[in-house]
C-alpha cells in the first residue's frame, strides 16, 4: 500500500509504498475512501503524543470499506461501508461495560498507538465494538469529516455540554472542532456565541448557526464581550482551541452555576494553564472534559445528518491527495482553510 511514513519526529514525511495490513482476529482492515487532516496528527509529528513510536503513519479521522476480516468477527463482513471513532475500545474493561468506551482503560488510537490512515489500508481492532455502519446517503468525505472532530463536538455539546433550548452557548476556537460545536449546539436549539481571532472563520461560524460573533482580536475584553451579548453569561461553553487564554475565557465567561467542557487538547506551556478557581467556587460552576465518542453512540448523530438537521459536509472546504497531506503535514498553514480538510486520493 501507499502511506505517508515519518521516521523521526519533526522529521521528513515520504509516501512510499509499505506493507499491507492483516487483521487481527477480533480485527478487520479498511480501504481507505477518505481521511481528515486533523492538527492532532501535526502534534504527533512534534513528539507531543507519548503513544507514538517511530516509524509512523498518522492519520485518525476515517471512513471506508472493510476489506477483509478477522476470524472471531461476528457482525461485520467484507464490503460493508463503515467509519470509526478516533477511540477504539477494547469492549471488556470496567469503563467500557459501563458504556464508556471513549476512555476505555486499553484504548487504541489509529494515527497514535499503531499507524492510522494516511494510507491505503489501515487495520481496526475489536470492530464488534468499535466499527460503525455508514448509512448509504453520508459520503465518505462527509464520515471523515465526524472523525474526531465532529464526534467529539456531538458529544461534548449534547452528553457533556448538556444543551438546553434557548440557552447560552459560548464556543471558544472556530477550528474544526468549534465550527462543530457552533453547527450541533444551533441544532440543539442554543444560542450560540462564537469566538476567535480569524474573520473568515467567524463568517463559517455564522454560517453555521452562530447568533453573534467575537473577534478575539478587536475587543479589549473576550469575557465581557460574552457576558454583554449574552445578558450576564452563557450557560455553557466550550474551548475548543486549547490554550491557556481560551480556557480561561471560556470558565470566566460562564453565569451562575454554567458548565465549562473542554474539548481543545493542551500541549506545550499550556499543557497546565492556570484557572479562575475563585470564580469556580463563589459562582459553583462545573468544568468537564469531553474525549471522543462512543461507537454505539453515533446512530443519533447519523440519524441527524440524514435527516438535515445536522450538516458537516458544509465543513469541508478542500479535498487534497496523499503527497500533498504528507508534504503539509509539517507546515499545517500551508492547507490552512476555515473549515474542514480531507484527503480522498492515494
Amino acid at each position: 500500500m501507499r502511506a505517508a511514513i515519518y521516521e523521526s519526529f519533526q522529521g521528513p514525511v515520504e509516501v512510499r509504498d509499505a506493507a499491507d495490513p492483516t487483521p487481527s482476529d477480533d480485527g478487520v482492515v479498511l480501504r481507505v475512501e477518505a481521511t481528515g487532516v486533523c492538527r492532532s496528527d501535526w502534534h504527533g509529528w512534534m513528539g507531543h503524543e507519548p503513544d507514538i513510536t517511530v516509524p509512523h503513519v498518522p492519520g485518525h479521522e476515517l471512513a471506508g470499506v472493510i476489506e477483509a476480516v478477522g476470524k472471531s468477527v461476528k457482525h461485520w463482513r467484507a464490503g460493508d461501508r463503515v467509519t470509526v471513532p478516533f477511540v477504539c475500545a477494547c469492549g471488556n474493561c470496567p469503563q467500557c461495560e459501563t458504556g464508556n468506551q471513549q476512555i476505555c482503560d486499553y484504548q487504541t488510537q489509529p494515527g497514535f498507538t499503531h499507524w492510522g490512515s494516511y494510507a491505503e489500508y489501515v487495520g481496526i481492532d475489536y470492530a464488534d465494538t468499535n466499527l460503525v455502519a455508514l448509512p448509504n446517503d453520508i459520503a465518505f468525505d462527509t464520515a471523515a469529516s465526524l472523525g474526531c472532530r465532529f464526534a467529539t463536538s456531538f458529544r461534548a455539546v449534547a452528553a457533556q455540554g448538556k444543551v438546553k433550548p434557548g440557552s447560552w452557548f459560548a464556543v471558544h476556537g472556530c477550528g474544526g472542532v468549534g465550527l462543530s460545536a457552533v453547527m450541533i449546539a444551533r441544532a440543539f436549539e442554543a444560542r450560540v456565541i462564537a469566538i476567535d481571532v480569524n474573520e473568515d472563520a467567524l463568517l463559517l461560524a455564522r454560517e453555521c448557526g452562530a447568533e453573534a460573533a467575537v473577534h478575539s482580536g478587536e475587543v479589549a475584553s473576550v469575557i465581557e464581550a460574552v457576558t454583554e451579548i449574552s445578558g450576564g453569561g452563557v450557560q455553557t461553553s466550550v474551548d475548543a482551541l486549547g490554550s491557556a487564554e481560551t480556557c480561561f475565557n471560556s470558565i470566566a465567561n460562564l453565569r451562575k452555576r454554567g458548565r465549562h467542557v473542554q474539548v481543545g487538547l493542551m500541549a506545550g506551556d499550556d499543557y497546565r494553564p492556570a484557572l479562575p478557581m475563585e470564580l469556580v467556587i463563589a459562582k459553583e460552576l462545573e468544568i468537564v472534559g469531553s474525549h471522543g465518542m462512543q461507537a454505539f453512540e453515533y446512530p443519533r448523530m447519523l440519524d441527524m445528518i440524514s435527516n438535515g438537521k445536522l450538516a458537516p459536509d458544509r465543513l469541508i472546504r478542500q479535498h487534497v491527495d496523499l503527497d500533498k497531506a504528507a508534504a503539509a503535514l509539517g507546515d499545517p498553514v500551508s492547507l490552512n482553510v476555515a473549515g474542514v480538510t480531507i484527503i480522498d486520493r492515494f
